[in-house]
C-alpha cells in the first residue's frame, strides 16, 4: 500500500480504495492503454450490433431483439466498471465513498444478473425456433419478448437491491478499507466487514444459485431438446446453420457462467482474492468483447446488415 494513502485515515465517513495493479509507471501506462483499447472495442462492437438491429428491417426478429438488448447490457455493464478502473490505474489510490461503492455494486450486480437471465431467455428463443418452427411467430410475439426482457431486468433489480442493502448494513473496519479488486464486487467487500458474515454469505450463495445455476440448468435443458431436434434435420445445410447459431450462443454462455460461478459459488476457503480479481477481468472485458465478435463473425445476417448500413452511410455522405 502506498504510504500516506487515504485508507490509513480512520476518521470521517467510511471510504474505500482499490488495490493498484502495479506501482511501476511503465506498467501502469501499458495497462491503461490495454484496458482503454478493450473498452473502446467493446463499446464499438456492441454499439454496432444495436445500430444494425435498430436500422435494418430484416433483423427485427425476436433473436436479434434479444441480441441487441444483450449488447446494450454489455455497454452499460462495462461502463459501470471500466471508467472508474481506468482512473485508478494512474497515480495514488483514489478513495470512493461508501455510497459510491454501494451504487457501483448495485448497478454491477443488476446488469450482470440481467445478462445471465437474458442468456437463458435467448436459449428458450432458440429452442422454440428449432423445435417448434411452425409455431415460432405465434409463440415468440413482440409482447412476450418485451415481457421476458422486462422480467429479467425486474428480477435482477429485486435481487440486487436485497443483496446490496444487506451488505451495506454491515460495519467496516477502518484499517481494512482497501478492496483487493478493481471494483466494489460483493465477495471482496464482504471480506472487509467487522461483523459475522455467515448470513450474508448464505444470502450471496442463494442469489448466486438463482442468477447462475437455475438459468444455466434451463439453458442445458433447452439445448438438450435443441440437439435432439438438430440431429433429426435431414438437410446438411440446415444442420450446419442451426449448429452455428447455437454454438455462438453456447460459447458466450459457458464463458459467462463458468467464470461467474468460480467467483460467486466456490467455497470461500478454496478461493483467493487475487484469483477472483483475475477471473473478474474475464467477465468484465473478454465476455462483452466476444459477444459482438462471435455474433457478427459467425452470423451472415448481422454481417450483411452491418455492411449494408456502412455502404448506405458512406453513399449518403458522398452525396
Amino acid at each position: 500500500m502506498v504510504a500516506g494513502s487515504p485508507v490509513l485515515n480512520q476518521s470521517g465517513p467510511p471510504e474505500f480504495v482499490f488495490r493498484v495493479f502495479t506501482t511501476v509507471p511503465e506498467f501502469q501506462a501499458l495497462l491503461f492503454l490495454l484496458f482503454l483499447l478493450l473498452y473502446l472495442m467493446i463499446l464499438c462492437g456492441n454499439t454496432a450490433i444495436v445500430w444494425a438491429v435498430c436500422t435494418h428491417s430484416s433483423l427485427r426478429t425476436p433473436m436479434y431483439f434479444f441480441l441487441s438488448n444483450l449488447s446494450f447490457l454489455e455497454i452499460c455493464y462495462t461502463s459501470v466498471v471500466v471508467p472508474l478502473m481506468l482512473s485508478n490505474i494512474w497515480g495514488s489510490q483514489k478513495p470512493i465513498p461508501l455510497a459510491g461503492c454501494g451504487a457501483q455494486m448495485f448497478f454491477f450486480v443488476t446488469l450482470g444478473s440481467t445478462d445471465c437471465f437474458l442468456l437463458a431467455v435467448m436459449a428458450y428463443d432458440r429452442y422454440v425456433a428449432i423445435c417448434h418452427p411452425l409455431h415460432y411467430t405465434l409463440i415468440m410475439t413482440q409482447k412476450l419478448c418485451i415481457q421476458m426482457v422486462a422480467g429479467a431486468l425486474g428480477l435482477a433489480l429485486f435481487l440486487s437491491l436485497q443483496l446490496t442493502s444487506l451488505i451495506f448494513t454491515l460495519p467496516f473496519c477502518g484499517h481494512l478499507r482497501e478492496i483487493n479488486h478493481f471494483l466494489c464486487d460483493v465477495p471482496p467487500v464482504l471480506r472487509l466487514a467487522c461483523a459475522d458474515i455467515h448470513v450474508h454469505q448464505a444470502v450471496l450463495y442463494v442469489v448466486g444459485i438463482l442468477v447462475l445455476t437455475v438459468p444455466f440448468l434451463l439453458i442445458c435443458v433447452s439445448y438438450a431438446f435443441i440437439t435432439s431436434a438438430i440431429l433429426r434435420i435431414r438437410s446438411g445445410e440446415g444442420r450446419r446453420r442451426a449448429f452455428s447459431t447455437c454454438s455462438s450462443h453456447l460459447t458466450v454462455v459457458l464463458l459467462q457462467y463458468g467464470c461467474c460461478s468460480l467467483v460467486y459459488l466456490r467455497p470461500r476457503s478454496s478461493t483467493s482474492e487475487d484469483e477472483d480479481r483475475q477471473i473478474a477481468l474475464v467477465y468484465t472485458f473478454v465476455t462483452p468483447l466476444l459477444n459482438p465478435l462471435i455474433y457478427t463473425l459467425r452470423n451472415k445476417d448481422v454481417k450483411d446488415a452491418l455492411r449494408h448500413a456502412i455502404i448506405s452511410k458512406a453513399a449518403s455522405d458522398t452525396n
